[in-house]
C-alpha cells in the first residue's frame, strides 16, 4: 500500500518563553530555534520513521527548499512537492517551561494548491492506497472528493479546526483521528461519550481514533471499542505529539498490524516525542519504539 500525504509544509520558528505572551505584553525569549514543520510534514516524517512508504504532496516558496530536503533525508518521496509558491508557510511557536505550546500560523504556499496539481498527483495513486490529510491546505474537500472517487482509504486529522469542517461529509472517511478539543468543537459536545455517539450516528462505518492526552486514546469502529493508556514521560515539548501518534498509528495499520498493537506503538512514539524539543526532529525512529 502506498500512502499519500497531501499536506502542509512549514518553517517553524520556536521561542522558549516562561509563559504565553499576554495581550499588550512584551516578553523576552530565553531560546530560539528554526525547525522543519507543518502538520503535513510532521506526519510524513512520522509515517516514514515508522516504516511506511509515503509520498508527500504540497507546495513551498523559494525559502522552503530545506523542507523538501528534510523529507527526502527521512526517506519520504518528494516528487509531488512543487516549488512555485510565493512564500513558504510558517509558524511562530511559543513553548513554555512546562512544555506547552501556542502556535500562530501563516499558510503561505500551503494555500496556493491548484486543481491541476491535485489531478497530477492523484493520477499516480489507485484504489486501496491511503490518503492522509490535515486542514492546513486550501483544497481539502476537493482532494478528499477526488481520492474518494478513486477508492482510496481516507484518513483525516481535523486540525486546525474551522467552521467548514462542520459541513464535511464524514461518511467518505475511513479514519478520523482527532483530539478531545477537536471532537468538542466538531460535535458541539463536551462529554467524550456524547462526542463518540454523535460521530457514530453521522458515519456508522467510520473508524474513530480519539486522543485524550495523558488519559490515553479511545479507538471505536462499528463493532468494537479499544482503549490504550498513555506512557508516562517527562514533558519537554508537546508540539508534534499528535502528528507522531497519527503517523505511527496509520503506518502500523498499513502494514497489517492489529489495531491494539497500532495504538500501543503510536502511544509509545508520542510519549517519546514529547520528551524532546522540536517538531519533526523529536519524532522517534521505529527501533526506539521496539526497545522495551
Amino acid at each position: 500500500m502506498k500512502i499519500l500525504n497531501f499536506g502542509s509544509l512549514n518553517i517553524d520558528r520556536v521561542y522558549r518563553v516562561p509563559h504565553f505572551v499576554r495581550e499588550g505584553e512584551t516578553l523576552s525569549s530565553s531560546g530560539y530555534d528554526v525547525f522543519a514543520g507543518g502538520k503535513g510534514l510532521n506526519q510524513s516524517v512520522a509515517l516514514a520513521k515508522a516504516g511506511a512508504d509515503v509520498f508527500h504532496a504540497g507546495k513551498i516558496g523559494p525559502e522552503g527548499l530545506f523542507l523538501k530536503k528534510e523529507l527526502a533525508d527521512q526517506d519520504v518521496h518528494t516528487t509531488f512537492i512543487e516549488e512555485t509558491g510565493t512564500v513558504t508557510g510558517h509558524a511562530i511557536i511559543q513553548v513554555t517551561d512546562a512544555g506547552e505550546n501556542s502556535i500562530l500560523l501563516f499558510g503561505g504556499a500551503n494555500k496556493e494548491i491548484t486543481e491541476e496539481q491535485i489531478h497530477r498527483v492523484l493520477d499516480h495513486f489507485e484504489a486501496g492506497d491511503m490518503l492522509v490529510m490535515q486542514n492546513e491546505l486550501n483544497v481539502l474537500e476537493t482532494v478528499l472528493d477526488r481520492a474518494y472517487e478513486k477508492g482510496m482509504i481516507l484518513a483525516f486529522n481535523p486540525s486546525p479546526m474551522t467552521d467548514q469542517l462542520k459541513k464535511l461529509d464524514l461518511k467518505k472517511l475511513s479514519y478520523l483521528i482527532l483530539n478531545e478539543l477537536e471532537a468538542e468543537t466538531l460535535m458541539k459536545e463536551k462529554e467524550t461519550e456524547n462526542q463518540l455517539m454523535k460521530l457514530r450516528k453521522q458515519a456508522p462505518e467510520l473508524k474513530i481514533v480519539l486522543t485524550l492526552g495523558a488519559e490515553g486514546v479511545i479507538y471505536e469502529d462499528e463493532s468494537q471499542r479499544i482503549t490504550q493508556q498513555s506512557f508516562p514521560t517527562e514533558v519537554v515539548d508537546t508540539t508534534a505529539a499528535g502528528d507522531t501518534f497519527l503517523g505511527y498509528f496509520l503506518s502500523m495499520v498499513a502494514c497489517g498490524k492489529r489495531t491494539e498493537e497500532a495504538l500501543r506503538m503510536a502511544s509509545k512514539a508520542a510519549s517519546l516525542a514529547i520528551s524532546r524539543e522540536g517538531a519533526s526532529v523529536s519524532i522517534p525512529f521505529l527501533y526506539e519504539i521496539r526497545e522495551d
